[in-house]
């Protein structure tokens, strides 16, 4: 069924496309020849109205006046929506404000017949879309005031007996319809909790109405079902203030299809952009950028992603910015130009330092670092500096505690020390090896025996239950949250409890037998089938991985192999993106897909091309992690400036420009003892220990705690926090830690003071300061400013910590730029 007019490719504002006469504006259908097909008496359809230039289209749907010829066939609402009158044929036609018109034919069939109603296919959704089996109300475990409806209306067979059988049928009153406790309480005629629902005269309220009069059929189990919805248009460029209806079609399971705009549920995924009522009319707001809108009906999925370019003179002035390196900057250059987004330039080679250190060695650049970098005029300067970094012990060190974290490396007790430490070399050693990806993901799921001679046992040490490692496991290496679907359909996604449990079943045989101490059993795999048993049905389910054939796994056969030879197969949907997503986040500071571990239907990519390469390329450079790294790190999308320009400003995830990140917890921890030249004790370990290298995160520190450090209790890595908040500033500015680092005898102030007092001693100080806390060395403004305060004050040490207190509290310094 097909609409009145195709969907804004781009757009203009409407005054400037009415007011250009020499445009040819006209109105434009899908297809001439077919007209729009309504079958029986609950059929409906959404016409989409497009005005058309030279140019631009842009939606119109609700900006014209609708007629109908003849009257009695059909009615067309102000918002263009169609529902049928009668059998017949009718001509729609819309006209504008200016005379402009077009036409369409209508033919409804069927009107005077009689169809039953199916209850799962027609009345189930109307639960779902006035939200009464929302989580919030009856579709809540316990239901809601002794009334319980499945969540989102996943159960029918449940639904029907709860509304037709239970509480002696109370509920319906097929003799006379209008009093069913079902329809009052909707209604709010009858005192309700969740207030009004629907109107009297509303679509829903009849279409109820009729089925209770029909006795309340269950309807033909084997009726056609829903297998797909299509969003239309699938995308579409906007512009700032403007408006774009949606229409969503149901495919059948015969081939048929179904208008169900109406009934669908919408969200957009980013408000700020733009806002989408219960009827599929998006409002964009006055920003530039992209934003999707999600279309979900009876499980189902379909995403709207709509963009809106920058309109800009012209006149405006653009950096030219250097040829793209490499695909990254293709994919996200091509975006930027369908926005019309001017970039930022390349940073200055003393940000760029700082940056690279420390999102690739956790750590800043020394003094020695930062000079020798600023004085090396060689061309590929940068990639070589990106290589040392690589082969640095300090890369493998970083990244390592970045995975200790997610993969949840605790210590719960005394006992549980040997297998947190013998876990952590294992991370840091497979990372200085670069081993590759897969076979590191591989070793963690299929791990067997005992701590000491394979540390990733120590993964299912802490990951205990059947339900923790699956959940982690998907979350971690798949990035599918599918925790929902323990307990029922996952509300925002495909996932079922069929298919959990079919992946729960890839852990069913792994069994424990005493280890060394109590602390440290041996991890073993159990000889028998695999099978996990679904909470509803009982049925036994056998291992599959999600969306995945199932195939034949020998009872003397581990089921986590086989779970790891799917998960790591480079036809694998998941794996790969999950991995680049996450380490893109890691650089930028915000995922592809962000979370970046939530790679769901429902919240799509920014950059789909550029996803899809990132992913390519990592499977075809066999999973090599540091491959990825640089292969990010040389891009000219990671190496542009933060500095905003006048408009790239408000772009949040574009990449126009680089996003500035407040370091971490243990970064910030050890940038201040570099930068003081003290050190940080920690119970147990040796002296000089760095933050990023603690083994777990079981080793006290107030400073870590306050600056977001995770407690890894989950495997998400948004237990790690970044903003900045009162007790930060407040622990920097005047605790008895920063005070006791700032005047340690041995800290760099004691030393700059016990140093030559002279004039050009004290310069070269400074510069050296500045060079520690900043890679840069201070302006010319900076350098009076503090030459004078060393002047000015009688104690020279206090005012180098005066000094060295302050560059500490900068922004510039506690975030990466």
């Amino acid at each position: 069924m097909l609409a009145l007019a195709c969907w804004a490719i781009c757009g203009l504002p409407s005054s400037l496309a009415a007011a250009d006469s020499t445009d040819q504006i006209r109105f434009a259908q899908v297809d001439a020849e077919a007209p729009v097909v309504l079958a029986g008496r609950d059929a409906r359809h959404q016409l989409l109205v497009s005005r058309v230039s030279s140019a631009a289209q842009r939606d119109i749907t609700h900006q014209v006046t609708y007629t109908t010829s003849p009257s009695d066939i059909v009615a067309v609402s102000d918002t263009g929506l169609v529902h049928p009158l009668a059998t017949g044929e009718a001509t729609v036609t819309a006209r504008s404000e200016d005379g402009l018109s077009t036409s369409v034919q209508v033919v409804v069939t069927g009107f005077e017949v009689q169809q039953p109603v199916h209850f799962a296919n027609q009345i189930v959704p109307i639960f779902t879309k006035l939200g009464c089996n929302g989580g919030g109300c009856h579709g809540k475990a316990a239901g809601q005031n002794g009334f319980k409806l499945s969540l989102l209306g996943f159960q029918p067979e449940d639904d029907y007996a709860g509304l037709v059988i239970e509480s002696r049928g109370r509920r319906i009153f097929p003799t006379a319809p209008q009093h069913s406790l079902l329809l009052l309480k909707a209604l709010n005629e009858s005192p309700h909790g969740g207030g009004q629902r629907m109107q009297k005269d509303s679509h829903e309220y009849r279409l109820l109405r009729r089925w209770i009069a029909q006795g309340a059929p269950r309807g033909d189990p084997d009726a056609a079902h829903v297998t797909s919805i299509n969003v239309f248009p699938p995308e579409s460029t906007v512009t700032r203030g403007s408006h774009q209806q949606l229409r969503v079609t149901a495919v059948y399971s015969d081939g048929s299809r179904e208008d169900i705009t109406r009934t669908v549920q919408y969200e957009c995924n980013d408000t700020a952009m733009a806002n989408v009522d219960e009827n599929g009319f998006v409002t964009v707001a006055d920003l530039t950028g992209d934003f999707a809108v999600m279309a979900r009906y009876q499980g189902l999925v379909s995403v709207y992603s709509g963009s809106v370019p920058l309109e800009m003179d012209t006149s405006a002035a653009i950096v030219d910015l250097p040829p793209p390196r490499n695909p990254i900057d293709e994919a996200i250059n091509a975006k930027l130009a369908r926005l019309n987004i001017p970039a930022s330039p390349r940073c200055d080679d003393a940000t760029f330092i700082r940056r690279v250190t420390l999102d690739l060695a956790g750590r800043l650049p020394t003094v020695e670092e930062a000079r020798a970098f600023s004085a090396d005029s060689s061309a590929d300067k940068r990639d070589e500096l990106i290589e040392r970094l690589l082969d640095s012990p300090d890369y493998a060190q970083w990244f390592a505690s970045k995975w200790m974290t997610i993969l949840r490396n605790e210590r719960k007790s005394t006992g549980y020390q040997y297998g947190t430490y013998a876990f952590a070399r294992w991370i840091r050693r497979s990372l200085a090896e670069n081993k590759p990806y897969d076979q590191f993901v591989r070793q963690i799921i299929t791990a067997t025996g005992h701590i000491d001679a394979n540390p990733p046992v120590a993964w299912y040490r802490t990951v205990a239950t059947r339900d923790e490692r699956v959940e982690d496991a998907a979350q971690l290496f798949l990035g599918q949250r599918i925790q929902c679907a323990r307990c029922h359909h996952h509300p925002f996604e495909k996932w079922s409890q069929t298919d959990y449990f079919q992946m729960a079943a890839f852990f069913s045989m792994v069994g424990t037998k005493p280890g060394s101490t109590p602390d440290q059993p041996a991890l073993v795999s159990k000889v028998g089938m695999a099978t996990a048993r679904h909470p509803r049905t009982g049925k036994a389910l056998q291992p599959v991985g999600l969306d995945a054939e199932p195939q034949e796994i020998a009872a003397a056969e581990d089921p986590r192999v086989v779970l790891a030879d799917w998960m790591t197969n480079p036809d694998n949907p998941f794996f790969a993106k999950a991995l680049v997503n996450r380490y893109w986040k890691h650089f930028f500071g915000r995922g592809i897909v962000d979370p970046e571990d939530d790679l769901r239907v429902t919240n799509p990519p920014s950059n789909v091309p550029l996803l899809e390469h990132l992913a390519d390329e990592f499977v075809r450079s066999g999973y090599d992690l540091r491959a990825l790294v640089r292969h990010i790190c040389q891009s000219e999308a990671y190496q542009r400036s933060s500095e905003a320009n006048a408009f790239n400003v408000r772009d949040e995830k574009s990449h126009s420009r680089f996003y500035p990140k407040r370091l971490t917890a243990e970064v910030m921890l050890d940038a201040i003892d570099d930068v003081l030249e003290t050190d940080t004790k920690f119970a147990g370990m040796p002296a000089g220990t760095r933050a990023i290298s603690l083994p777990d995160t079981g080793f006290d520190s107030y400073f870590l705690t306050v600056f977001g450090r995770p407690a890894a209790k989950t495997a998400c890595e948004c237990e790690r926090t970044t903003e900045s908040n009162l007790a930060q500033s407040l622990h920097l500015l005047n605790s008895s830690q920063m005070l006791a680092k700032l005047t340690d005898d041995g800290g760099r102030s004691a030393r700059y003071a016990g140093e030559s007092p002279n004039a050009k001693a004290t310069e070269t100080q400074l510069n050296e300061l500045y060079l520690a806390a900043l890679s840069r060395p201070p302006t010319a403004s900076e350098l009076s400013v503090s030459l004078q305060y060393l002047q000015d004050r009688e104690d020279r040490r206090q005012a180098f910590e005066d000094l060295t207190w302050a560059l500490i509290n900068t922004k510039e310094f506690g975030f990466n730029h």
